[in-house]
């Protein structure tokens, strides 16, 4: 998949998974794209687990079900993501 086609994914994914996720993210449209990108990284990987039971860095293609799977994998970095930030306030 070419960038720029990473970069359209990214941007859809991310934004998608930032209205589905509660609470306030920030990071503007560059984080936006940045945590659609990983997040196809992540769903696309977890679709490969999940089809052949083997790990492999793989991305997910722009298709429906590929935007699927990286608005999933942009939720579960957005998680993680807030997981590591997050300050607890004693």
């Amino acid at each position: 998949m070419n960038i720029l086609a990473w970069i359209i994914l990214g941007l859809v994914a991310g934004a998608i998974a930032k209205a589905i996720y509660p609470g306030h993210q920030g990071g503007g449209i560059l984080g936006t794209i940045l945590l659609g990108i990983v997040g196809s990284l992540v769903g696309g990987s977890l679709g490969v687990f999940l089809s052949t039971g083997r790990l492999a860095l793989a991305t997910a293609g722009f298709s429906i079900p590929g935007i699927a799977l990286a608005v999933l994998g942009a939720i579960i970095a957005v998680f993680i993501w807030n997981r590591l930030n997050s300050r607890t306030v004693v």
